[in-house]
């Protein structure tokens, strides 16, 4: 990180401060690049304007933002916190069995990933609430995308730019052949052919920039299915490497759930991994997915649809620069 960067970080941060102090919240930092603890706020569809602002700074600057202690929040409590967020999507673009506010995460998803990466309409951020909890094992690991673009040395860092990528349902962690996570094999059977139902393929840069932030990051994940005019295997060297800056554990926060937790992160920004470590277990988090914007690269051009109609699932956000990152 150059000088000017470390300044303009300072800056934001003393910025970002302000605007805490006045919605009377605190957020406690759990790592460098990612990862905070929010308290002073109990979360609600009746925020002061303040508060939400606020929180979606918060999230802005850390990325994967936590609140504990909010058992008294339902489904349509959630939900309705989440509309002053942003637009809620359906839950899911293909499953549909499994309510129509939210999706029910069972399980883990043992996999390193943004969340629905292979719809052109990105979701701009989720809402994890939990509901059920094993009694031990179940974090979540969060990866900041924007660390690892900024880490990445000049050479690695324009090929990155020239990149563009094709995303894809068609895998996901589902599909593995074993039980895990607290799921059977049938049950996961199932939900693949639901999962995949319909194929979605769409074409993102691997360098996208964040219209809230300006910020510059890695769009990757297990949806990821190729690089456009290279071979599988040259694929699959650039992938890895991408993804072993993403995941370098400097870059990640975890978070052990407990009851009452609510975490907020910032798919534009993040990769995360469930963690399947807790045998047989049940584990079961409620998700809500607010509308994004069709990613950019860093020459303003658009991802592409290749295949599939998601306008059913998700408008399209009209996003606006955030006041602490405003030039």
């Amino acid at each position: 990180m150059t000088l000017a960067q470390i300044d303009d970080r300072t800056d934001r941060e003393q910025a970002a401060q302000r605007v805490y102090a006045d919605a009377g919240i605190s957020v406690e930092k759990l790592g460098e690049h990612i990862g905070a603890r929010i308290s002073g706020v109990t979360l609600s569809g009746d925020l002061a304007p303040e508060q939400v602002e606020a929180i979606r700074t918060a999230l802005a600057v850390n990325k994967a933002i936590a609140f504990t202690s909010q058992q008294h929040l339902d489904d349509d409590a959630q939900y309705a916190f989440a509309h002053l967020l942003g637009e809620p999507t359906a839950p899911h673009p293909t499953v549909t069995s499994r309510g129509s506010q939210l999706l029910t995460i069972e399980g883990a998803a043992n996999s390193w990933h943004s969340d629905v990466t292979f719809v052109d309409r990105i979701p701009k951020a989720s809402i994890l609430r939990a509901v059920t909890l094993p009694a031990y094992g179940g974090a979540t690991t969060f990866a900041s995308t924007v660390a690892a673009y900024e880490q990445l040395p000049k050479p690695l860092r324009a090929l990155a730019e020239e990149l563009w990528a094709t995303h894809t349902n068609l895998y996901d962690y589902v599909s593995q052949k074993e039980p895990s996570g607290g799921v059977d094999v049938a049950s996961k059977t199932e939900h693949y052919k639901e999962f995949t139902s319909t194929e979605y393929q769409t074409l993102h840069p691997v360098v996208r920039v964040h219209p809230e932030t300006g910020e510059r990051s890695l769009l990757l994940g297990h949806f990821t299915k190729e690089f456009r005019g290279l071979k599988s295997s040259e694929f699959e060297s650039l992938y890895q490497l991408f993804q072993a800056r993403i995941t370098k554990l400097e870059n990640t926060f975890r978070w052990n759930w407990s009851l009452g937790d609510v975490v907020i992160w910032d798919n534009r920004a993040t990769q995360h991994y469930g963690i399947a470590d807790y045998g047989n277990q049940k584990r079961e988090l409620h998700r809500i997915t607010l509308a994004g914007d069709v990613p950019v690269d860093v020459n303003g051009s658009s991802s592409q649809v290749l295949l599939g109609d998601a306008s059913h699932y998700s408008g399209v956000e009209d996003s606006r620069r955030l006041a602490v990152y405003a030039a």
